[in-house]
């Protein structure tokens, strides 16, 4: 049978002051009033029912998980006790999956990110689910294919052609210098790495077994338990002691056999300010109005945010990110926006936890 994992752990720190521990971007309602959770949901929905849908994300951001997706059952949601980055997540969820449905076959879905239209996604999703099901030893990513040359991205360089939209993975390469993304992009050989997949659980878990033992080791343990409380109680004994890794530094670069399917949809990695750019329609002054109440005088090519009827106004400024939210105001020339980590770990050494 058919599954869908939609990875919905992390807090999401780019989209600082908005994205919070207690908030974090996943819940956010930034776009069309739905989370990108719900968007991400309902995506996967055009393919499956929900009771072949599941969630991992962090305990703490279970109960805003379902106010977001009331479809979906408590079986179908997982809770970490702590964040152990993707390998962990991608582990548990399909041993987890392996154990109730032993020829299980796995979509692995993004929480963060805005896809259309939605029958190109359905269709090039069909496909990868295919093609997990015809070469089962192979780990299926999906690519996308460049529109720019960009260094927040890591990248997929496809080998020989396998059918139609499926090709080997030649290699994989890690988020570029801009030189080299240019040649990448020359080349039309390849994609963005999207952090989506698809596999047969068991397929998975053999790759998982043999490059990260420990991790194989636990998730199994903690998923052959039944009993509900007592699986909880094994995860928040086992799980802080695994490797913090993602899943593609920990297998998908060293797999036996890795297939890429292509994602022919616009995609939006919605990892930053400056990506709702390519969201939002600016207005007439290419200034990018993600709230209620703003104006503009004399102001050009600025970010504007804020998730209530609080008013911004500015005059004669140019190429600002602008974040408003209950208890912080974030500004910043859009070329620093990157900077944004480094300037939450500033905040936290003078104030703490109080803006996290």
């Amino acid at each position: 049978m058919r599954h869908a994992v939609i990875m919905a752990g992390g807090v999401g720190v780019r989209l600082w002051p908005l994205s919070r521990k207690e908030r974090p971007k996943q819940t956010l309602r930034l776009f069309e009033g739905k989370s990108l959770i719900r968007h991400s949901y309902e995506r996967v929905a055009a393919l499956l029912p929900p009771e072949q849908i599941h969630v991992i994300t962090s305990d703490a951001h279970l109960g805003m998980i379902r106010e977001d997706l009331p479809e979906l059952s408590e079986e179908n949601l997982i809770g970490e006790p702590v964040g152990r980055d993707t390998a962990s997540a991608v582990g548990l969820a399909c041993a987890i999956l392996h154990e109730k449905d032993p020829e299980a076959v796995i979509g692995i879905f993004t929480a963060d990110h805005l896809i259309s239209p939605l029958d190109t996604f359905c269709r090039d999703i069909e496909r990868a689910f295919l093609t997990a099901e015809e070469h089962d030893d192979a780990l299926v990513t999906l690519g996308i294919r460049p529109t720019r040359p960009d260094t927040g991205y890591g990248y997929i360089r496809r080998g020989d052609r396998v059918s139609d939209g499926v090709y080997a993975v030649a290699k994989f390469a890690e988020k570029p210098n801009l030189a080299s993304a240019m040649k990448y992009d020359a080349t039309g050989e390849y994609y963005w790495n999207s952090g989506m997949f698809a596999w047969r659980a068991k397929t998975i878990l053999e790759q998982i077994k043999k490059h990260i033992p420990q991790t194989y080791d636990s998730v199994c343990r903690i998923a052959a338990i039944a009993n509900e409380k007592k699986r909880k109680a094994k995860l928040a004994e086992l799980y802080p002691s695994l490797m913090r890794i993602s899943i593609d530094f920990a297998v998908m670069e060293r797999a036996d056999r890795v297939l890429a399917v292509e994602l022919g949809c616009h995609w939006v990695d919605v990892g930053s300010w400056p990506a709702i750019e390519s969201i939002i329609e600016a207005d007439a002054d290419a200034n990018v109005n993600a709230c209620e109440h703003v104006v503009h005088l004399g102001s050009r090519g600025n970010i504007v945010v804020s998730l209530d009827k609080h008013l911004i106004a500015t005059i004669g400024v140019d190429d600002l990110v602008i974040v408003h939210s209950a208890d912080a105001t974030f500004i910043c020339k859009r070329r620093d926006a990157q900077g944004i980590k480094e300037l939450v770990t500033d905040i936290h050494k003078k104030y703490g936890d109080e803006y996290e």
